[in-house]
């Protein structure tokens, strides 16, 4: 691995995410990726020590790089680095991970004209060392039966037809418009350990999480154009970077039933294996230049249950899966009172115990503390 800048516990993992689900947790990884204000953005070589492989990367993609390169072999950030000196080269792992790199870049370039389709998962799935003989199961494997007309794919619904059924699901277009904000409270559990949580929502896209810790609050938000991140500490709050802000913009958009056919140029329905025992259609939204963003809707109620997002980073891409249950009726409108945030090492379940509707919530509530001075004056 090139530099990684903490140990990727749980926390520093939800940090380099924060932007996908709506609240940030501190971590010194996330800080020292903060990209630069003003100017062109920095390279990795020039905001990180002993950059070798990635050079030429943009800065905001080393952590998820590493966090990738973590998530694939199962390791932490000290088996390849020396704990505080990270630019240190005197582990033997982090330089067998740089030719490793190398190889990995070398296939794609040479075999799929530089589109990342070998990546390091491809041959670890989240082992040290990859498996190079096929193993042998228990059973033995039954030749699968001839399929029939009747045993066939079922026959998909057009993508209207899903979301249509979503809308209609959660109380149709006139309902979700007539409310226009919303303020939820409830807990974070990761880990068996619970945070206060509030969450400020304003259509048409305005949106900012707080969680409250013991060392202070840490906040995420989307002022309707762009989003910010804050911690506990002296660091100001930095600007999200450009995956942050698409991921962030996502999760603001107030009345996504309404608004969902118009954020994607093309969607494609595809089958998909059950979600806790529930038949689901599996939705993809493609905009061109941009990774897929899957969809997952229940298909006997029609709700949205399952969303599943990427994050492009120089070695492959990090996967973020959001699950929403516990659907209730709000004035009129059905609305998830939890939703599960799962990535490869990580996962916690926000619980929503309290919503109020269409309250009077100021734009500045959503500015970064240095916006919201300069607007006071």
């Amino acid at each position: 691995m090139d530099r990684g800048l903490s140990r990727y516990s749980s926390l520093m993992i939800l940090g380099a995410v924060a932007a996908l689900i709506g609240f940030t947790f501190t971590g010194r990884a996330q800080n020292a990726a903060a990209p630069a204000t003003g100017g062109t953005p920095k390279t990795a070589e020039q905001q990180f020590k002993n950059i070798q492989v990635l050079k030429g990367a943009p800065a905001d993609q080393v952590i998820p790089a590493m966090q990738f390169v973590s998530a694939s072999l199962g390791v932490e950030c000290e088996f390849c680095h020396v704990q505080n000196a990270f630019d240190k080269d005197d582990k033997k792992p982090k330089q067998v991970a740089r030719k490793m790199m190398e190889m990995q870049m070398a296939i794609n370039h040479d075999n799929f004209k530089g589109q990342t389709e070998v990546t390091c998962f491809s041959c670890h799935r989240g082992a040290e060392n990859p498996v190079g003989v096929p193993i042998i199961s228990e059973e033995a494997k039954r030749p699968e039966a001839e399929k029939t007309e009747a045993a066939a794919e079922p026959q998909l619904p057009p993508a209207d037809a899903v979301l249509d059924k979503y809308l209609q699901a959660v109380g149709g277009a006139a309902t979700v418009e007539k409310i226009t904000s919303r303020v939820e409270k409830g807990t974070v559990n990761l880990g068996g350990h619970q945070s206060p949580i509030e969450v400020f929502a304003k259509a048409p896209n305005k949106r900012i999480s707080i969680v409250q810790t013991p060392n202070g609050n840490n906040v995420t938000a989307f002022d309707g154009r762009s989003g910010w991140l804050a911690n506990p500490g002296p660091r100001p709050p930095r600007d999200m970077t450009a995956q942050e802000n698409e991921a962030s913009s996502f999760d603001a958009t107030f009345h996504l039933p309404v608004e969902l056919k118009k954020m994607f140029a093309q969607f494609r329905v595809r089958p998909a294996d059950k979600i806790d025992g529930h038949e689901v259609v599996q939705v993809i939204g493609l905009n061109e230049g941009k990774l897929p963003v899957r969809l997952f809707f229940d298909k006997e109620s029609g709700l949205l249950v399952r969303t599943v997002r990427y994050a492009e980073t120089p070695l492959g891409r990090n996967p973020t899966e959001v699950d929403y249950a516990d659907y209730r009726n709000e004035g009129g409108v059905k609305i998830p009172f939890q939703w599960t945030v799962a990535r490869p090492a990580s996962r916690f379940t926000i619980q929503v115990s309290d919503v109020q509707q269409n309250v009077p919530i100021d734009d500045s509530k959503f500015l970064k503390p240095a916006a919201q001075q300069t607007s006071a004056k």
